[in-house]
């Protein structure tokens, strides 16, 4: 399982365990792909990670045939066209909140008319090795793009959003949505009907389904409930605090 069947895996609402990298260190991204994760998101909308960064552990990933995604700062097509050149399978892109936006985004996010700009001397495109017709086929094939539906008004307009073609998944961000909903905490009955909602208009489109869980169980739970089949669980920086944590808490124990 690598790059190539990727896609596919998402849309099928395969069970798929991947995690927000938020230190830009390519060493962070090596050890991850050893770990087993199916993918791994690098947050560029909440971590410090410049270009120089992203390129590193784009070039580490495509040459480990390994499915990269990055959530974007913002849908600019700018950032989009960036990230994917650089050897992203894909984008997560956020606050979707309406149909002409998601059509924006699948449209800036894969070539075509007003979409995104064509260069062959990319890593993406194998450095000018590689004839366009193989590499528009490719983009139109590979590329996943994935709609963060984190607003009331996202929520409002999900049956839009997902018919929208280009579309290849939602992620209900549930932080985001609980906040705007007027809620401080993760338990509302908002929430709740939200996932429920989000999730019916995934399966009716063939569309995958994901969100952020803080661990396996959370997930298991969400996966029963909802269908939801793509998790983005915690970040290494939450599961270093974990592993030291635990690790003092054992030495506390008979010091």
């Amino acid at each position: 399982m690598g790059i190539a069947d990727f896609k596919e895996r998402v849309r099928s609402g395969t069970p798929l365990a991947g995690t927000f990298m938020k230190t830009p260190a390519i060493d962070v991204l090596e050890v991850l792909i050893l770990a087993g994760l199916d993918f791994v998101c690098l947050d560029a909308e909440h971590a410090p990670f410049e270009r120089a960064a992203m390129n590193a552990c784009a070039a580490l990933a495509r040459a480990a045939d390994f499915p990269l995604l990055v959530r974007v700062p913002s849908s600019s097509a700018e950032r989009i066209g960036m990230v994917l050149d650089l050897g992203a399978v894909g984008v997560v892109v956020p606050h979707v909140t309406d149909a002409e936006t998601a059509a924006r985004v699948a449209r800036q996010s894969r070539f075509g008319p007003g979409g995104r700009g064509f260069a062959g001397s990319t890593r993406w495109a194998g450095f000018a090795t590689r004839p366009m017709p193989e590499l528009l086929a490719q983009s139109r094939e590979e590329t996943v793009v994935i709609a963060q539906i984190e607003d009331a008004e996202a929520v409002g307009a999900v049956e839009e959003i997902a018919a929208t073609p280009g579309i290849d998944a939602l992620f209900l961000g549930p932080a985001d949505l609980s906040v705007g909903y007027g809620k401080d905490r993760q338990d509302s009955p908002e929430l709740t009907a939200a996932l429920a909602r989000v999730g019916a208009a995934a399966k009716a489109n063939g569309l995958g389904y994901a969100t952020f869980v803080p661990n396996a169980a959370a997930a298991r739970t969400l996966a029963e409930a909802h269908g939801l089949g793509m998790f983005f669980i915690a970040s290494e920086q939450a599961w270093m605090l974990q592993g030291a944590r635990a690790a003092v808490a054992g030495i506390r124990e008979f010091s």
